[in-house]
């Protein structure tokens, strides 16, 4: 990975649908080296998937909620079995092992707090847990799905002999 395929990498999470000529374009490339870029950081995995971002009120996901989840079950079979149930569970965005106070994270979103009700319903029949606390957002100030590329390592610029 290097500078070049930093900017490839900026230029695609901020609009992943320009065509390959406009990306080769703004990163100082042509086209077919810009795709082999491409192609080979999807094959490596850097490049996960392309995908549409949604505004959750034009899907009626207007409510965001954070759910934290305690337990005394630190074992591997209800971890496997809780990760199956969230993994099941549409209404999850987002679900993370945490360290600290809260042993799990997950954001969910839902139309109301009728519909958040009935998750939380569903998911403590599913399961065994020592304590469930919800915060709801009341604003969405800032919402990317970019990750900051400034931490990146990047190769060493490449000699050329002569």
């Amino acid at each position: 990975m290097d500078r070049i395929d930093r900017m490839i990498l900026t230029v695609l999470q901020e609009d992943v649908t320009l065509p390959v000529a406009e990306i080769a374009r703004r990163v100082g490339l042509s086209t077919t080296p810009a795709w082999r870029r491409i192609q080979k950081m999807e094959e490596d995995g850097v490049i996960r998937k392309r995908v549409a971002v949604l505004d959750p009120k034009s899907v009626n996901a207007h409510v965001t909620v954070f759910v934290f989840v305690t337990t005394n079950q630190h074992n591997e079979d209800w971890l496997l079995r809780f990760a199956k149930i969230i993994s099941d569970m549409p209404e999850v965005v987002e679900f993370y092992r945490m360290s600290g106070q809260v042993d799990y994270l997950i954001k969910v979103v839902v139309p109301d707090i009728a519909a958040y009700d009935a998750f939380y319903k569903r998911l403590v029949s599913k399961i065994d847990i020592t304590d469930v606390s919800s915060a709801f957002a009341m604003e969405r100030i800032k919402d990317t799905t970019a990750l900051p590329l400034n931490f990146m390592q990047l190769d060493p610029p490449q000699k050329t002999k002569g």
